[in-house]
């Protein structure tokens, strides 16, 4: 591993943060945390933790040694110096003289002490840093060191690779115990330039931030070095069935085994959100022989079990052609999967004093071999770091496997991270979204209607894809969004393209929950008059097309199992024509019927059909130029147009939006019909 240090880097940001009142070896410890958190084979997604020892005026003025360490909730990568909360040193260094401390009395003391009342928690592994002497301490899970500590015989190993250049720490919780044991044996040989934490990472440490760092990079490249010189062949291969099928199929059916029906509210279910990876080392890690072995054998460092859990579903390979079949089996090794996990948490809280509350028991890491893997969480963000957790788990153990066996932290170790006190404590009055763990898809999502429905969900909690024809409109109204969405430029009316979207949704998600079919355009013409191509027109893009993206929802739907929401957006026409609007009129009043129809043959598999009726909408389903059109033609202003309602109030695209996720979120509301128009008797239903 190289250093990335720069010393022209480093005196920039010094200058820049000192212009801030940040002194120079805050910024220091800011710009090396940073170099650590940018290479992923040293820490991801939060993991790792640095600290600096100095001396600073606290709010009273008043002149204080302190402990600037890594805050709750903050990224290496992307640290600024408020990531770094200042804790008082002096009180904690006195805590070593306890024999046992809480972790809650840990925490609290922790926080009494900081200088900043307002600053974040400070790391759970603070007192490491506390009890240590050095101004700069780095702490990482680099993987090629993970490979050599996650085995069997890692001390060893680690002594005949390290000598007397790193002390070595026998696994032992994170907190208190291990901050003890950290500093005990680094007083057995106060020379040692770092620690290595068997079965959990590395802690490196000096008296300057490029000494620290450099000294990390150092003990990574000794461990890589050791790598190299293992197997090149690691995974034999097992025989694989010929054509697997991809994933865009696997994914649906793979997302509705391991979703759970919610027993206090008949028609909901708790739901995943899937991230796919297939690059060549995580087929061949999969392809493995000895995959159940290596796989169940645990994971790199106890800190991935929160989101990864202990161990990971493996499936059967997907045979093309033949999915129906590996649905039944995989949803015989979910159950199985999930049996197994109740039986592990009541083996190990048994034995707790305080019993603990079960977590879910569903996977969040599933192996397919000759696909690839999934990352399972109830967001997209969470379900890429499970995955890019689960690729790190491969490397670790690719390389432990090169040189000996993966043998990282026990069960039990396992089970007492996963379910320490202080996560615990995080799930008390824990709310979620309404949508959380579903996906919507918005077509014309472009549009004014489109982009604050596609708001509205993602608000609520939902995964959304937005389609639309017009790519750079598409892009733009993406970027508006308040959380990232999947924007796909698709025209509705092409079959294919609609086929490929719903693919590449499935591929992206794992699937679909919720179909909003919004894409439209207002044709017209009197009817006896009207050209056939006209009316043509407006049926291909106001109801045939509703109906191919209807289909495409529809097969997703059904994999999964879960029941879903199919939503379309149809007009007042449909339900009160006006003069010269027939072409557009009767193609809507096709797509009512339509929504009828999937209520009536798919109710029982709990798939629901609604609509929105909206009407006098700025900018939404009528074109500007419409509108301008109309109020010319009744001599009216546009504004008065919009407000001709019987409450004589303008229906914005946020009302249409909030209809729609209100029919979104109603699980026992279908073949119905929601009007929001600002009230028009002759658009009611009779």
């Amino acid at each position: 591993m190289r250093s990335l240090w720069s010393e022209s880097e480093a005196e920039g940001i010094a200058a820049q943060y000192a212009a801030k009142g940040v002194g120079k070896d805050l910024a220091l410890r800011v710009y090396s945390s940073r170099l650590l958190g940018k290479e992923p084979k040293l820490v991801l997604h939060g993991g790792g933790n640095t600290s600096l020892k100095t001396v600073v005026a606290d709010l009273s003025g008043e002149r204080a040694e302190i402990l600037c360490v890594k805050g709750s909730g903050s990224d290496l990568a992307s640290i600024e110096p408020e990531g770094l909360p200042a804790v008082r040193l002096a009180p904690l260094k006195k805590l070593r003289a306890r024999s046992s401390l809480a972790d809650e009395a840990m925490v609290a003391i922790q926080r009494s002490n900081l200088i900043d009342p307002k600053a974040p928690n400070p790391s759970v592994e603070t007192l490491l840093h506390a009890f240590l002497p050095h101004a700069y301490i780095d702490h990482t899970h680099a993987s090629a060191v993970l490979s050599l500590a996650d085995q069997k015989d890692g001390a060893e190993r680690c002594g005949d690779l390290y000598g007397r250049r790193l002390g070595l720490v026998p696994y032992v919780m994170p907190g208190f115990l291990l901050a003890k044991k950290a500093v005990e044996i680094f007083e057995k040989d106060p020379l040692v330039e770092g620690l290595v934490l068997l079965k959990h990472g590395l802690v490196s440490f000096g008296e300057e931030a490029r000494e620290s760092y450099e000294r990390t990079i150092l003990a990574v490249t000794f461990a890589e070095e050791a790598l190299a010189r293992g197997k090149s062949v690691v995974f034999l291969p097992r025989a694989l069935p010929r054509g697997i099928a991809e994933a865009a199929g696997v994914a649906p059916i793979l997302r509705g085994a391991c979703a759970a029906a919610d027993p206090g509210n008949e028609g909901s279910w708790k739901r995943f959100i899937l991230d796919f990876r297939c690059g060549p080392e995580v087929l061949d890690y999969c392809a493995g022989a000895e995959l159940l072995r290596y796989a169940n054998a645990g994971i790199a460092t106890p800190d991935l079990t929160l989101r990864t859990k202990n161990k990971p579903l493996i499936t059967p390979p997907p045979v093309k052609g033949n999915l129906a079949e590996w649905k039944a089996a995989v949803r015989e090794a979910v159950a199985r999967y999930a049996q197994q996990y109740r039986a592990y948490f009541a083996r190990y809280n048994e034995k707790e004093k305080i019993p603990k509350r079960e977590l879910d028991p569903m996977p969040r890491i599933v192996l397919v071999p000759g696909l690839g893997l999934f990352g399972l969480a109830r967001s997209k963000r969470e379900a890429a770091i499970a995955a890019d957790l689960a690729v790190s788990t491969i490397e670790v153990a690719r390389g432990a496997e090169a040189v000996g066996r993966f043998e990282p932290v026990g069960e039990a170790e396992l089970f007492a991270v996963e379910y320490w006190s202080l996560e615990q404590a995080k799930l008390k009055g824990a709310s979620e979204k309404p949508l959380a763990g579903q996906i919507a898809v918005v077509t014309g999502g472009a549009g004014t209607i489109g982009l604050a429905a596609a708001r509205a969900f993602i608000e609520a909690g939902a995964e959304v894809a937005l389609l639309d024809k017009e790519k750079g409109r598409l892009e733009e109204a993406a970027e508006r969004l308040p959380g990232s969405a999947l924007a796909l430029s698709c025209e509705v009316t092409d079959e294919r393209e609609v086929a490929e979207s719903f693919a590449q949704i499935a591929r992206h998600f794992g699937g679909l929950d919720i179909l909003l079919s919004n894409a439209g355009a207002a044709f017209t013409g009197a009817i006896g008059e009207v050209a056939e191509s006209v009316l043509r027109a407006s049926f291909e893009v106001n109801f045939f097309a509703h109906q191919k993206v209807a289909q495409e929802a529809l097969r997703l739907m059904l994999a999964q199992g879960t029941g879903g929401c199919l939503l379309f957006n149809v007009s007042k026409q449909a339900l009160n024509p006006g003069p010269g609007f027939g072409p557009y009129g009767l193609a809507k009043a096709a797509t009512l019927a339509l929504m009828r129809q999937y209520a009536l043959e798919y109710g029982r598999e709990g798939i629901r059909a609604n609509a929105v009726n909206a009407d006098r909408v700025r900018s939404g389903l009528l074109s500007p130029q419409l509108l301008a059109e109309r109020a010319k033609a009744r001599r009216q202003s546009e504004e008065d147009y919009l407000k001709g309602n019987l409450l004589g109030r303008e229906v914005k695209a946020e009302d249409v939006a909030e209809a729609f996720l209100s029919l979104a979120l109603a699980q026992k509301t279908t073949a119905a019909i929601l009007t929001v128009d600002g009230g028009n008797m002759a658009a009611a239903l009779r």
